[in-house]
């Protein structure tokens, strides 16, 4: 996988190899084979080999994508991303903010922070070029063995049977087949193995087109969102700016459904718009070169169901969603990291094949969810009547002075981790045992910051791995007995959470503990002495007690693998 050409990610080109697979009938068969090398498909890849898996990942081109594309990278994301080893690096390289502010005309009328509680180890969001991420989570790959990366390599054809399926893979030395017990696609929006397998996605297609600018200027400007309603140097229309690494600054257009594309894109047509933006600002100044540009439309739309046998679809593949709100990639990742932990479980003989429709069962209504906030984002940027039209602006002029009006308007709500409610896999609350609703089964885990048994300070969610965790608060010796009563089930650990000491140096020596040395982790969690938590691999919480039996753990593991005896007690 030796990178040659010039270093700029964007020309970047990676080798073709001929794989052992090529030149005879297909002998060798894969657990799980992955097509397509962006986001999704190299973050599952990656899961799955920490969770030992092999992995054959296919992808038809040899570079990385070109221009900004995704830029918006949530909390979330980042935090999956530190469990896959590459985290540090993308928040070091991007820019972190949480303000964003809201524009009418010419006049700021609101702004708002997406992350008010400290306490946490990553900022609400970064904005990072998607070659960037793609290049870091390669670079990543290529650390671990067990993916078998393979450039070039496009798949033409997709046979299902009953316990595997057949690929055939088109390369530079010509075709070959190759045999996978699953096959994940993560191949985008014009999905090859979505239409070789006769499935297709449906939704809306917004009547609007929106111009993408990366521009190359220094400024002296906060890394923040704005976004602007009807400004007087693009009237009747709305521009978000964004700020990105290497004083690249991201700005969108809204053009109009009549606009021509081709003519758009042109540098001597959005020169003269940048320059407007610029000069309506404390930026007029600023020196700026056109880097790349793109015209897009925007479409919601996404696959009745995203398994299909053998074959099972993810991120764009799965669901199309338009850019404001920052769901796309966001959504695709969780995608990969739901699938991840369940393929991984199903191929090692731990978990039965059934545990796989759980993934559709959780994320084909998450995706119903990105794609009604994305639906009415895109409604109230782009107003399709004069009604539509004078109730946005009606909004908008209140919020200049009201807040009670500054919740109705929406520039794309940003994305935030899916809450599995109704997913088979949790154990539901014991009725005389409640607990603060926030972090309910199906919730996603929340960081906090601790201080390790060997006296470092740390973060609580770096402490979970990739396998199951039991929280336990305030109870080392429950913390043992559940660690050797589960061992027979599943890989589990258990992390005992002690409470800070008053007024004593803050340390702990029991190995697998942490101290909650703030008091924020008892808080978030709304532990009580004995309060255990379980949580998945993906770090959703399975089921959480005041003081559980032996029994109910086992119970619940159970439940959370699709083993029999999972029913909750």
């Amino acid at each position: 996988m030796r990178p040659h050409g010039p270093v700029d990610f964007q020309t970047r080109t990676y080798d073709y190899i001929r794989s052992p697979d090529q030149g005879a009938e297909p002998t060798a068969r894969h657990p799980v084979v992955v097509v397509g090398a962006g986001p999704v498909g190299l973050t599952l890849a990656i899961d799955l080999a920490q969770h030992q898996v092999p992995v054959v990942l296919l992808d038809k081109d040899d570079t990385l994508s070109t221009g900004s594309r995704a830029i918006c990278f949530a909390k979330r994301t980042l935090e999956i991303f530190d469990r896959l080893g590459c985290g540090e690096r993308m928040v070091a390289k991007g820019v972190s903010w949480s303000v964003g502010k809201v524009f009418f005309r010419d006049e700021q009328i609101f702004s708002f922070n997406l992350l008010p509680k400290a306490g946490q180890q990553r900022p609400a969001f970064i904005n990072l070029q998607q070659y960037y991420v793609e290049a870091y989570l390669v670079e990543r790959v290529a650390e671990l063995p067990l993916i078998d990366l393979r450039w070039k390599n496009e798949v033409i054809g997709v046979v299902r049977h009953a316990d595997h399926a057949v690929l055939t893979v088109q390369t530079p030395d010509g075709p070959y087949q190759l045999r996978a017990d699953y096959v994940a696609a993560c191949d985008g929006s014009r999905s090859a193995i979505r239409e070789l397998i006769g499935q297709q996605t449906s939704g809306r297609v917004f009547q609007d087109r929106f111009l993408i600018a990366d521009v190359k200027m220094k400024l002296d400007h906060p890394a923040e969102r704005w976004f602007w309603f009807d400004p007087s140097f693009h009237p009747h229309q709305s521009v978000l700016l964004h700020k990105q690494p290497d004083d690249v600054w991201r700005i969108d257009f809204q053009l109009g459904w009549d606009a021509n594309p081709d003519e758009e894109k042109k540098p001597e047509n959005i020169i003269p718009r940048v320059q407007a933006l610029l000069a309506n600002s404390t930026m007029k100044d600023a020196q700026f070169e056109l880097e790349w540009a793109s015209v897009y439309t925007f479409a919601c739309s996404r696959m009745e169901r995203f398994r299909h046998g053998r074959v099972i679809f993810a991120g764009d593949s799965a669901h199309a969603l338009s850019p404001f709100g920052a769901r796309g990639a966001n959504s695709g990742v969780q995608d990969a990291e739901n699938l991840a932990w369940k393929l991984a479980l199903v191929v090692s003989n731990q978990a039965p094949d059934a545990l796989l429709d759980t993934y559709g069962e959780e994320r084909e209504p998450a995706a119903g969810e990105n794609i009604r906030n994305s639906t009415r984002s895109t409604d109230f940027i782009t107003p399709k009547s004069e009604v539509s039209r004078t109730f946005r602006d009606a909004v908008l002029e209140l919020s200049r002075h009201h807040a009670f009006a500054r919740p109705l308007v929406n520039t794309g709500r940003l994305s935030v981790p899916a809450i599995l409610d109704d997913s088979p896999l949790n154990t539901p609350d014991a009725p005389d045992a409640p607990f603060d609703p926030c972090m309910r089964p199906g919730a996603v885990a929340v960081d906090a910051p601790v201080t390790l048994a060997d006296g470092k300070d740390d973060w609580l969610l770096r402490q979970f791995g990739d396998q199951f965790t039991a929280l336990v608060y305030g109870d080392d010796d429950l913390a043992e007995r559940l660690q050797v009563a589960v061992e027979d089930l599943v890989p589990l650990r258990v992390l005992s959470v002690r409470a800070p000491p008053r007024g004593a140096t803050v340390r702990t020596d029991l190995p697998g503990s942490v101290c909650d040395r703030e008091g924020l982790v008892a808080e978030r969690y709304d532990f009580l002495p004995g309060s255990v938590y379980l949580l998945r691999p993906d770090q959703h919480v399975c089921a959480r007690w005041r003081r559980p039996s032996v029994e109910a753990l086992r119970r619940a593991l159970k439940r959370a693998i699709g083993l029999p005896g999972g029913d909750p007690l």
